[in-house]
């Protein structure tokens, strides 16, 4: 049996991937790396707000297990009520931090995610992860 492809990712969506990651660039060319993830997180907040994009910050949502909901994602941003935008100041990228993401996608039905870690020297070379599902 066949895998089907999946549907692109619709262009409104991939527009505002774009918008959300140049608010990142932004943040991170006027702090640069070092900063602690709370100083990111609300300077990317006042970005979005200063771009006029609708975000959410630490929405919670809930897993849906059988006929049961159960609490305890807790995403950073919720971009256009379209992108999650998970943010860090990490060495790294872990694979658990895309997992999660992946996580956070299937749990809310959205399709498009970025991990953005601050914590490099030049965000667009190594600190943007995308996932599409």
């Amino acid at each position: 049996m066949a895998l089907s492809k999946p549907e692109p990712i619709p262009e409104e969506t991939e527009e505002l991937g774009r918008r959300v990651i140049g608010c990142a660039i932004t943040v991170h060319r006027v702090l640069g790396p070092g900063f602690k993830e709370r100083i990111y997180q609300r300077a990317y907040g006042l970005e979005l707000d200063a771009q006029e994009l609708q975000h959410e910050c630490e929405k919670r949502v809930t897993v849906r297990y059988k006929d049961w909901e159960i609490p305890g994602h807790r995403l950073d941003l919720v971009v256009g009520g379209q992108v999650i935008v998970e943010l860090k100041s990490a060495l790294r990228v872990e694979y658990l931090h895309k997992r999660q993401l992946v996580s956070y996608l299937r749990a809310t039905n959205l399709r498009l995610g970025f991990i953005i870690n601050f914590n490099v020297n030049i965000l667009k070379d190594d600190g943007i992860t995308r996932i599409a599902l």
